[in-house]
């Protein structure tokens, strides 16, 4: 507990905080005449001063400098806590947490309460343009590092009370701040209930991002399919969250998750509702149908070649029997060898920062594959396989779930090189069984190619085909079914 001793309280506090030079403690003294002893704690950087007057805590310790000691206390527990965000602090671990989330906290001698104060806080990035989910229309923000500026910018788009923001602090160590946010009323008590219940599972020293949130509270920690939607776009997040869904929000990370999710809604983007119907719709069709490109294509030019070579015209198989008469190796290494390649192609351009690792990609692919083709090492077909390949799990707008299909695209490669389309075959029923399996938040994940009537088919409105915009007038699924009525 805070004692009314400055001294005793600030013996217990330089004990807990040795060792920490980032740390600092100002002593003054304030009144007119009977002066009262009182001190600031602070990290250094969070406040680079203190007693200006636009800061809050400067405020605070001008109108205190020239009271009486009566009259700084009566002030304080009258006026004080009128000043925008600020709390007083009973117990000595929140004053130790105060500090060490960035505010400044005043310790006054005599008064038995410590009185955090926000500050600027630590450093972080503002809020910028989102770089993984780039939209032809609609907003250009993207969620920045401060938990806060998040919430606010998704606030900012919910005006309206029924918005809930939750906080929990999570981390030994890091005691990072989550926020649980939902539309009461639209989201499911039970997902709620059961975010707060993982969330309190969690034991972890150190929570730096959405992705340890996501791994550790995952229902299938082997599956490769991403059970959290993630989001850096704060429209995408509102969206969603009037829809009837929740996110999580973590300080210091400009991700958002939004849940429960399913495999369609990976398929769309924040735009998709700023556009017509019908260009919607064939956008998505390409979607769909570059995810099975990216997990079948070389498996179905490995199988074609090797065991099925009657199913394509004789004039292509002629070009590609003659374009493989030097290559030294099976058709099974080949494909292994550029799909590699690719990868660590892609790999280091991700890697290698600015503008150098767009060339890296673009020039190294085109360096390599003319120059093993011209060594004869692969043939000049299996490098548009792996280029178009490439260019349908880009076409995915989900990079987990893309990844997601360059891991299975080597599965059914191996199976196709020992069974052929029967290999394809095998692996295709195996993803869609694994898919049938899964759930996120208690909801099917193939919502809503299963178990549509139970919202009456309603959802299938927003699926592969996006119904004009009049006729989508209920919520989705997970949206408590007294209140689905009015989406847009």
């Amino acid at each position: 507990m805070v004692s009314k001793s400055l001294k005793e309280n600030m013996k217990l506090i330089d004990e807990r905080i040795k060792d920490c030079d980032d740390i600092k403690c100002r002593k003054m003294k304030l009144g007119r005449e009977e002066k009262v002893e009182a001190c600031i704690y602070y990290v250094e950087v969070a406040i680079n001063n203190l007693t200006i007057e636009e800061t809050v805590i400067g405020k605070l310790i001008n109108r205190l400098w020239n009271m009486e000691p009566a009259e700084q206390y009566e002030y304080i527990k009258d006026n004080a806590l009128g000043i925008t965000d600020v709390k007083e602090l009973k117990d000595l671990d929140e004053v130790i947490m105060g500090i060490m989330i960035g505010d400044g906290v005043v310790l006054i001698d005599g008064y038995d309460k410590a009185i955090k104060i926000k500050s600027k806080g630590y450093p972080m990035m503002g809020v910028g343009e989102s770089n993984m989910e780039k939209v032809m229309r609609g907003s250009r923000e993207g969620f920045a590092d401060a938990l806060k500026a998040n919430t606010a910018l998704v606030r900012k788009r919910i005006r309206s009370d029924k918005f809930k923001v939750k906080e929990k602090i999570i981390g030994d160590l890091s005691n990072t701040t989550v926020a649980i946010a939902y539309v009461e009323g639209v989201a499911r008590e039970s997902v709620i209930n059961e975010v707060n219940e993982r969330l309190s599972n969690l034991n972890v020293e150190g929570l730096t991002d959405t992705g340890i949130i996501e791994q550790l509270t995952e229902e299938s920690e082997l599956s490769p399919f991403p059970q959290y939607q993630t989001t850096e776009r704060p429209d995408k997040a509102a969206m969603e969250i009037i829809n009837g869904r929740v996110a999580l929000f973590v300080d210091n990370t400009p991700v958002a998750l939004l849940l429960p999710t399913s495999y369609g809604s990976f398929f769309q983007t924040a735009d998709d509702y700023y556009n017509r119907f019908q260009i919607v719709s064939f956008a998505r069709m390409i979607r769909y149908v570059a995810a099975i490109i990216a997990m079948t294509f070389p498996a179905f030019y490995l199988a074609a070649i090797t065991y099925h070579p009657e199913i394509l015209p004789t004039s292509l198989v002629m070009t590609l029997q003659w374009a493989r008469v030097n290559v030294p190796f099976p058709a099974f290494i080949e494909v292994v060898i550029m799909e590699l390649a690719f990868e660590l192609l892609r790999e280091a351009g991700v890697r290698i920062p600015g503008p150098m690792g767009s060339t890296i990609g673009i020039v190294g692919g085109l360096i390599i594959g003319q120059a093993a083709v011209t060594a004869g090492v692969v043939s000049p077909i299996i490098v548009i396989v792996v280029a178009v390949t490439a260019l349908a799990s880009f076409a995915i707008p989900n990079d987990e779930l893309a990844s997601a299909f360059r891991i299975l695209k080597y599965f059914s490669i191996v199976l196709a090189a020992f069974y052929g389309f029967f290999g394809i075959i095998v692996a295709a029923l195996f993803v869609v069984g694994h898919l049938c399996r899964l759930k996120s938040f208690g909801f099917p994940y193939m919502m809503p190619y299963v178990a549509s009537d139970v919202n009456k088919n309603r959802d299938l409105k927003d699926s592969i085909i996006r119904y004009p915009m009049r006729k989508m007038t209920w919520k989705s699924i997970y949206a408590k079914s007294k209140n689905r009525k009015g989406r847009y």
